[in-house]
C-alpha cells in the first residue's frame, strides 16, 4: 500500500549516529512508503555508546521551520517526538494549532537508552498540559508512562491502569509498550471504546537503538496511507519486531534496528 507522494512529518531531534530521532523517522517513513519531511528541533551528539550533548535550535527556526513545510505540502499525519524543554513544546503546539492535522503521534521520548535525559524536568508538565491532549495516539513505554502517571508500573494491570490514565489527559488512543517488563513482549492499545492487547515474541538483540522512535514513525506512516489505528499498530508492531529481529552490529555499543530488512 505504499504511495510515496502522502507526505508524512517528523518533529524530533536529531542523531548524529543516524539510530535514532529524525533519522530513524526518515528511514522508517521510507521503508513503508511515504513521503518523509522533517522539522529538527535539537541537535544531539551521539553514537551507539550514548548521548553526549544536546543543543537546543531557536523558537524562530523551529516555528519557521513548521510554517513553510504545512503551507507547502500538508502533511497527512505528524509525529512528534524528542521536544526537550518547555519552549518548544509551546512553539510546536502553537504553530500547530494553524494546521490542523487529523493523525498526530506523540512519542513522548524523556530519556535515551542510555540514560541520557531529552527531556528537562520542569517540560514534563508542559507535556502533559499542551502537547498529550492534542495528540491522536501517545506511545509511551514504562519509564516514560511511569514519568506521566507518577505510578510504578510493574505488571500488564498496571499498564492497563496508567494507559487509562494517560487517555484521561485528552488524547484519543494510547499505545502502552510493554517492552520494559519481563517475559514476552505485551503492548495495549487503549481508547475511549477500544481495547486491544498485542502479544509479541521477545526478541535477544543487544542492538535495539531507536526503537521506540521507529514504531511511532511506523504508526504515523500507516495513518497516513489510510490504515485504522487496529491495524496500523499492528503492522507497526511487525515491522518493528523485523526490524529487531534483523538489527546489526555496528560502532561500539546499542547498534541499530534494520528500517530496510525488506529490501
Amino acid at each position: 500500500m505504499k504511495n510515496y507522494k502522502i507526505p508524512t512529518l517528523t518533529i524530533a531531534g536529531s542523531d548524529s549516529s543516524g539510530g535514532a530521532g529524525i533519522q530513524a523517522d526518515l528511514k522508517t517513513f521510507s521503508a513503508i512508503g511515504t513521503y518523509g519531511m522533517s522539522v529538527i528541533i535539537a541537535i544531539t551528539a551521539q553514537n551507539t555508546q550514548g548521548v553526549f550533548e544536546v543543543e537546543e535550535l531557536s523558537s524562530n527556526i523551529i516555528k519557521s521551520q513548521i510554517k513553510v513545510v504545512c503551507e507547502d505540502i500538508s502533511p497527512k499525519a505528524i509525529k512528534v517526538g524528542m521536544v526537550s524543554s518547555p519552549q518548544i513544546i509551546k512553539d510546536i503546539v502553537d504553530t500547530l494549532d494553524q494546521y490542523p492535522c487529523e493523525y498526530l503521534v506523540v512519542d513522548p521520548v524523556m530519556i535515551s537508552k542510555s540514560g541520557y535525559s531529552l527531556l528537562r524536568p520542569e517540560a514534563k508538565q508542559n507535556l502533559i498540559k499542551y502537547l498529550i491532549p492534542k495528540a491522536y495516539i501517545v506511545t509511551p513505554n514504562i519509564p516514560e508512562a511511569e514519568e506521566i502517571t507518577n505510578m510504578k508500573i510493574e505488571t500488564v494491570e498496571d499498564m492497563k491502569k496508567a494507559g487509562q490514565i494517560i487517555l484521561n489527559l485528552g488524547p484519543k488512543y494510547v499505545l502502552m509498550k510493554g517492552g520494559h517488563l519481563n517475559g514476552d513482549c505485551v503492548d495495549i492499545l487503549i481508547g475511549k471504546d477500544l481495547f486491544e492487547v498485542f502479544e509479541g515474541e521477545r526478541i535477544d538483540r543487544k542492538n535495539t537503538h531507536g526503537t521506540g522512535c521507529t514504531i511511532s514513525s511506523a504508526i504515523t506512516s500507516h495513518l497516513a496511507l489510510g490504515y485504522d489505528i487496529k491495524e496500523a499498530v499492528r503492522l507497526s508492531k511487525e515491522y518493528i519486531t523485523e526490524a529487531i529481529r534483523h538489527s546489526f552490529d555496528i560502532g561500539k555499543g546499542v547498534g541499530p534496528v534494520h528500517h530496510f530488512y525488506k529490501f
